[in-house]
Parts: C-alpha cells; sequence; structure tokens
C-alpha cells in the first residue's frame, strides 16, 4: 500500500493523477536548512525525513511504501520557504520580479526493504510585477503555505515569462520523476 506523507492537498491531487491508490499521513517535519547546508541537500534531506517519518508510522502494515517530497524556491543559493505574512510574501515576490529563479524537488520513495530518491530542477522566469499586481496577488491568498510566496497552479502563472522543467515538478510533485520511481518498487507497471 502506498502511502503520501504529506499535508499538501497539490501533492494528493498530482499523485491521484497517476491512477494508484494511497492513504495520507499527516507529518509536520521542521523544515529548516542547516548552517552551510546548500540548497539542493536540504531540499534532499527533508524529502527524504518526510518518507522515513512517515514508514515509522505505517512500518507494521505489510508491503507499506511511503512517498515524501519537499519543494523549495531558489534565487542566488538562497532558498525561499513558506513565507510567514503578507509582507514576507511581497518581499519574495519583489525579489523574484524580472529574474529566473530554481525550483527543486526532491521526491524520496521508501519501504521497510528499500530508499530511492529522485530531484527535479526547473528554472522559472517571473516578469515585471507592478505594487498594484504584487497587492492583487496578495489578496487572493494563495501565497500562503506556497514556497517562494506563489502557486504556478493559480493566478502567478499571469505573471511567469518562462519555465524550462518540470511545470508538476514546481507545484510540489513531478510526475515523471514519481512514476519512474513508483515503478522501481512495482507499484507502476
Amino acid at each position: 500500500m502506498l502511502h503520501l506523507a504529506s499535508r499538501s492537498p497539490r501533492r494528493a491531487e498530482l499523485l491521484a493523477r497517476l491512477g494508484l491508490d494511497f492513504g495520507v499521513i499527516d507529518l509536520d517535519i521542521p523544515e529548516q536548512q542547516g548552517t552551510d547546508e546548500p540548497a539542493a541537500e536540504y531540499v534532499r534531506r527533508v524529502a527524504r525525513e518526510k518518507a522515513g517519518a512517515g514508514l515509522l508510522q505505517v512500518v507494521a502494515v505489510p508491503g507499506a511504501v511511503v512517498l515524501g517530497a519537499d519543494t523549495e524556491v531558489i534565487l542566488d543559493g538562497v532558498v525561499f520557504g513558506k513565507p510567514t505574512n503578507a509582507e514576507d510574501a511581497a518581499s519574495m515576490l519583489r525579489r523574484l520580479c524580472g529574474r529566473t529563479h530554481e525550483v527543486i524537488t526532491a521526491v524520496s520513495v521508501v519501504s521497510a526493504a528499500r530508499e530511492a530518491q529522485a530531484v527535479s530542477v526547473s528554472q522559472v522566469t517571473f516578469g515585471a510585477m507592478s505594487d498594484v499586481d504584487i497587492d492583487s496577488y496578495l489578496a487572493s491568498d494563495e501565497w500562503q503555505g506556497k514556497a517562494g510566496g506563489y502557486a504556478i497552479q493559480g493566478r502567478a502563472q499571469a505573471h511567469i515569462s518562462h519555465l524550462s522543467g518540470s511545470y508538476s515538478g514546481v507545484m510540489g510533485l513531478p510526475l515523471f520523476e514519481t512514476a519512474a520511481l513508483l515503478r522501481q518498487f512495482g507499484l507502476l507497471a
């Protein structure tokens, strides 16, 4: 049985697109980048920690497989996590405007017998956003709980001039890489 170790409705929606039945494990894993920890390693570590913590909750279930993922927005080596408030989100958006940033999503799949991980790296370019544009976006509350203060699948699309990489990866679960991992565990044909 597959279990998704995530509270993200976006990840559940994306995983469902693969046509699999799965359970959801509600976890609260601290997402704190270590001192001098490179951004990519941080994302990989958090995904592994989520999957591992999820496995601990279902280890008694025969054949349990747990998927954990983490997505972060990175600009100039700085990880833009989830904004703490609207002011923080506005600051992030202002820094992203007119620039290309990376979105890294790591996916870890674990069972009692094995572990595998894949990483998706995408480049996203924001066009210019006026203060009115940013205020309007913030008023939608779409920024809440989103790395970098935006959701590519929502109103932010109107401000993204270019995407190179995985759209589903920027949303929070790269389906190509996820499907490949799940095939390794015999969950997809």
